[in-house]
């Protein structure tokens, strides 16, 4: 599944998704969430299970449940896990404990609903509630479905009451920016993908671009949006350059040609393990060879 860029589409609005399909978003993720009102949440479920028999796409059709402690969880699974569905992107969970849940439920559902076993997978929110950042350490223990997490300071913010998660420039303030990294950690344990969080100010492609380059320098290989028009500069920023791949290439020969040494020399620079595995998932991340070491 290839998670550059990950576009929310309000379920309950058929316009929205017909001028988000083929953007050249990566994923479509239809909320049920936080953009369709207690009132449409029916609606919403049903236009989601309209559109999942669609044909060929050339992007992963996600949906965003309800979070567990809303009571409509189960309704939303048992509307949308169907033929079609790609994965879950499941908000406000507090830990491996609420995803390994989760699984247990698509587990039972894929087979009632005669979807192969294991297609859907899960993504998570992995930092909305108090309860999530001091169980981060639980997706060490991975889950089998999970491929992807990301993060968000809005809802954890407001779960804390504080003030406002942001400094005047729109920076994170520190207790949001230790769940930025924490959320990227934990992802390293589970094995998992690490999104960066939306960028809310979709006029400012500049802002955009700087922090998907700095979310891209420190580990995060894909990002969410809020708009259509973040999406070719998210997905310009997280594939890597012609100039990338070629040394990612030259790195994974050398090794390639020297099996027996942890170290190589390129254009008398030093090379170790630690480069052979950045080679490898930067090639892989284009679909070239493996990220595995």
């Amino acid at each position: 599944m290839k998670l550059r860029s990950l576009l929310f589409v309000p379920a309950d609005s058929e316009r929205k998704f017909a001028k988000a399909n083929g953007i050249g978003a990566d994923a479509l993720i239809l909320d049920l969430e936080d953009s369709v009102a207690t009132s449409r949440k029916a609606f919403a479920r049903g236009a989601v299970r309209e559109l999942l028999p669609g044909g060929a796409r050339n992007w992963s059709f996600l949906v965003r449940i309800n979070p567990l402690d809303t009571g409509l969880t189960l309704e939303d699974l048992a509307a949308v896990v169907r033929p079609g569905l790609d994965g879950l992107l499941l908000p406000k969970v507090n830990g491996i404990e609420d995803v390994d849940l989760i699984a247990n439920y698509v587990d039972a559902l894929e087979i009632a609903a005669g979807v192969p076993p294991g297609h859907v997978r899960l993504l998570t929110v992995a930092t909305e509630t108090p309860a999530a950042m001091i169980g981060l350490s639980g997706y060490a223990r991975r889950n089998p479905r999970l491929v992807a997490m990301t993060w968000g300071g809005e809802d954890l913010s407001a779960a804390l009451g504080a003030l406002t998660p942001r400094e005047a420039d729109g920076s994170w303030t520190f207790p949001y920016q230790v769940a930025r990294a924490q959320c990227l950690f934990a992802a390293g344990a589970a094995g998992a993908a690490a999104l960066e969080t939306l960028y809310v100010d979709f006029r400012d492609d500049k802002g955009l671009a700087e922090t998907c380059r700095i979310a891209r320098r420190d580990g995060f290989v894909g990002r969410i949006a809020i708009h259509p028009d973040q999406i070719a500069t998210i997905n310009a920023c997280f594939t890597p350059s012609v100039a990338d791949l070629e040394h990612a290439r030259r790195v994974v020969a050398a090794f390639a040609a020297q099996p027996d040494v942890g170290t190589v020399g390129i254009d008398g620079k030093m090379y170790d393990m630690p480069h052979l595995v950045a080679a490898r998932r930067t090639l892989a991340s284009v679909g070239e060879g493996s990220s595995n070491g």
